[in-house]
């Protein structure tokens, strides 16, 4: 079963060396549609961006990667500057 998402949404990946880093996995089954994914990717060795779209926090432990690109992380931040001065 394939998951499409929609142009806004972002993907991401956790990649862990070992599961002694997994820390909490919690799947509801019932009225709530929660996923809870826990861990530590250990001290920071960087923060990249990959092919310019894909920020990639790499630490001793494991890898976050989200599809979210610099120029959106700006953008937001701007939108958050422009709006801090309106109030």
């Amino acid at each position: 079963m394939t998951h499409k998402t929609s142009p806004r949404e972002r993907v991401f990946t956790v990649e862990l060396k070992s599961k002694r880093n997994l820390k909490n996995v919690t799947l509801i089954n019932g009225s709530s549609d929660s996923v809870l994914v826990e861990g530590t990717i250990g001290e920071l060795v960087q923060a990249t961006f990959a092919e310019g779209v894909i920020l990639e926090i790499v630490g001793k432990n494991g890898i976050l990667r989200i599809d979210l690109g610099e120029d959106e992380i700006q953008k937001t931040a701007m939108r958050k500057e422009i709006e801090a001065k309106k109030q």
